[in-house]
């Protein structure tokens, strides 16, 4: 049988039960009467029914609701049957009562009650025939660590299945961030290569019977962007994938090219940590794939500034982009610049115009001259 957390605080509470009320009972039983046995037995089913429902209604992580009456019960039955038999009644009992009072009760009404019950339990040891500091001394400590070994026991297997939930939560978490990461990267990633396999393919087509040394130049260029989407897809998958933001410019203006779109570079010379470059070569590749399935532009325009410690993309075209795929393209390039630190915005310009300005924060300057609000262009 696998022993669980639940059912080893269960075996404590029961051992301290046991080990604590077990010379007690056989005292009773064995010097007392009839009447005595009866009173025990009522006292021991008023004390350990109601700390039963305590213990199993914390372990169940059920809250406590409406006035402790259970409480009430067990403190009677705790301390009531002393008239019978004596202070020794409440040595194995009191403590066992107290991991009841912290579990049912707040910190600030259950450590007054505790702090009382073990004042109490040193004064009766004390005056009692036979007894003295030491003893004294030992019962009202034995109150505490009794008291706190109960509840500290019962808490911890809440505490162990509260952080199993928050693990399995967490794992989840991370597989459900794990599918959204693989969707926007073959969405990113997929769309461009996508577009530009079928313009380069009707490019091919037109020019096969008028051109065929130029449409199998197109046919080889489409294979190798073929063969780029493949290895995208691979590492995707691996979840390892270097984006060069050159390289992303110098794709998407022959993606433009071929589909008839005029494209003008104005790139600063400005030297970014890697997850800058990633960031901004993302923008561009969301861009150019807008401008080239979303709008009917003839010229666009692709640049970078560096203003301050923000470093600003912007791609800027002639043809209103329409939606811009801002379902799924645009907010997942969002995400990408929010996680970066940065923004995005995307918006119309002028009466057929889009821009799309992506700005991130750059690595901390290091001269006096990067921090003007200047532009270098290449």
């Amino acid at each position: 049988m696998r022993i669980t957390p639940q059912r080893l605080a269960v075996a404590v509470v029961v051992t301290i039960s046991v080990g604590f009320t077990v010379s007690m009972i056989a005292s009773v039983l064995w010097y007392g009467s009839a009447l005595y046995d009866a009173i025990m037995i009522v006292a021991m089913a008023g004390f350990f029914v109601p700390h039963y429902l305590h213990i199993r209604t914390v372990l169940r992580g059920d809250a406590f609701r409406g006035f402790p009456a259970a409480l009430l019960v067990q403190a009677v039955a705790a301390y009531a049957p002393a008239l019978a038999f004596g202070s020794y009644w409440i040595a194995p009992m009191a403590p066992i009562l107290m991991g009841a009072v912290l579990l049912r009760l707040r910190f600030t009404l259950a450590l007054p009650i505790m702090g009382c019950a073990m004042a109490l339990h040193a004064w009766v040891f004390t005056t009692v025939p036979g007894g003295g500091l030491a003893s004294g001394f030992y019962y009202a400590i034995t109150v505490f660590v009794t008291g706190f070994v109960i509840y500290a026991v019962t808490r911890l297997v809440v505490v162990t299945r509260e952080l199993e939930r928050a693990r399995a939560d967490l794992a989840e978490a991370a597989v459900l961030k794990e599918r959204l990461r693989i969707s926007r990267d073959l969405h990113d990633g997929l769309g461009h290569s996508l577009s530009a396999i079928a313009l380069k393919g009707d490019l091919a087509r037109r020019l096969v019977e008028r051109d065929p040394a130029m449409a199998a130049g197109e046919l080889e260029e489409l294979v190798q962007v073929a063969r780029d989407a493949a290895q995208d897809v691979r590492q995707v998958a691996r979840g390892f994938r270097e984006m060069s933001l050159t390289q992303e410019v110098d794709r998407g203006t022959a993606l433009l090219a071929a589909s008839g779109v005029r494209c003008h570079v104005n790139l600063a010379e400005i030297e970014l940590p890697k997850a800058a470059v990633e960031t901004l070569a993302w923008g561009v590749r969301e861009g150019v794939t807008n401008v080239v399935r979303h709008s009917r532009a003839t010229t666009c325009s692709i640049s970078t500034s560096r203003r301050g410690r923000t470093i600003r993309l912007e791609i800027v075209n002639d043809g209103r982009v329409e939606g811009g795929d801002g379902g799924n393209g645009l907010a997942g390039l969002r995400e990408r610049a929010e996680q970066a630190g940065g923004s995005l915005t995307a918006e119309p310009v002028g009466d057929s115009g889009f821009r799309l300005v992506m700005e991130i924060p750059a690595a901390p300057p290091t001269n006096a001259a990067e921090l003007a609000d200047t532009e270098v262009t290449a």
